[in-house]
């Protein structure tokens, strides 16, 4: 069981969708004894209503709402406090960032609704741009399709990693829900085939085909060895830990295996991109979020590249 606190941040819109999040936040407060700071951003030029419900733009109103949800979390034992920033912000991604940075917050926990939301890779989403800024953790909640919130009881934890040291940072994060949890532990890597390399790799493919598929297959090999390493890590830390190597393209093996495995959470490191950028650096995260129904854990990755052992998967 970790013994270090937290702080988490929650932000909310009056929404029932927003209070979709709630259940993971307390499941995550007990075990980690944090403390949740609920946040509601008064936006500028903000529509009178939002999922069909009355926007909260009225700071009193809003005051009033943040102190009934505190009211419950404090029933369930969790350390809360409210706070409604009243300055009418443009950026709400801005704006979240700018409060995880001043409370100090180790994650930022919300549901994936939202003016510009992450459905379809939408372009701005909420929950990258504020990773992108410098936030280091984002929890995303998806709700099922009656609205309702989902259990948030990990007993299977989904780890994609590419084998570089700059994405690995969500192996630490995932390390410790795993141990609060008990959970298991499933590590995977996506190695191309020949037909699913892009970029500059795709060209060199189409001209040396034979030379192309002997390096796929030592990555594949190279892959199963840093998997091995990394599961190491994790059993020390006293988790049950599965590895598995998969080739094709990434986004649909990673959301195949969270199917097949029936995870509870995914855990990945992103660098934040949104939109355009996103797209040309070939960005796993948002697109694994606009297709995914489970929770995904995003970790801020590190600034510095290094070589990917297999160099087989574009940043995330």
């Amino acid at each position: 069981m970790p013994t270090q606190k937290m702080s988490f941040l929650v932000p909310l819109d009056g929404s029932r969708l927003a209070e979709v999040a709630l259940p993971a936040v307390t499941a995550l407060a007990s075990r980690f004894s944090a403390h949740v700071t609920l946040l509601h951003i008064v936006e500028q030029h903000a529509p009178s209503t939002i999922h069909g419900e009355r926007h909260l733009t009225n700071i009193a109103d809003a005051k009033q709402y943040l102190d009934g949800i505190a009211a419950d979390l404090r029933a369930a034992g969790v350390k809360v406090e409210g706070h409604v920033h009243e300055d009418r912000e443009v950026s709400v991604a801005q704006s979240i960032f700018e409060h995880a940075q001043e409370l100090s917050i180790d994650l930022v926990i919300m549901c994936t609704h939202g003016n510009s939301g992450l459905r379809g890779f939408l372009f701005g989403s909420i929950a990258q741009q504020t990773l992108q800024r410098g936030a280091q953790s984002i929890l995303l909640i998806f709700p099922h399709d009656d609205g309702s919130a989902p259990i948030f009881d990990l007993q299977h934890i989904l780890v994609p990693l590419d084998g570089t040291v700059v994405h690995e940072p969500a192996l630490t994060s995932a390390i410790s829900l795993a141990q609060a949890f008990a959970s298991t532990l499933h590590l995977a890597l996506v190695i191309p085939t020949l037909e699913t390399l892009s970029g500059g790799r795709a060209l060199s493919g189409m001209h040396l085909p034979t030379t192309m598929r002997a390096l796929l297959g030592l990555s594949e090999q190279e892959a199963g060895e840093y998997l091995e390493r990394a599961a190491e890590q994790c059993r020390t830390a006293g988790v049950n830990t599965t590895i598995e190597v998969l080739r094709g393209d990434t986004v649909p093996l990673v959301l195949g295996l969270a199917e097949r495995l029936q995870v509870d959470l995914i855990v990945m490191a992103s660098h934040g991109r949104v939109g355009l950028d996103a797209r040309l650096a070939g960005s796993v995260a948002p697109r694994i979020a606009g297709r995914v129904s489970r929770p995904l854990y995003l970790v801020r990755a590190k600034a510095a590249a290094t070589k990917d052992v297999t160099d087989s998967t574009a940043s995330r």
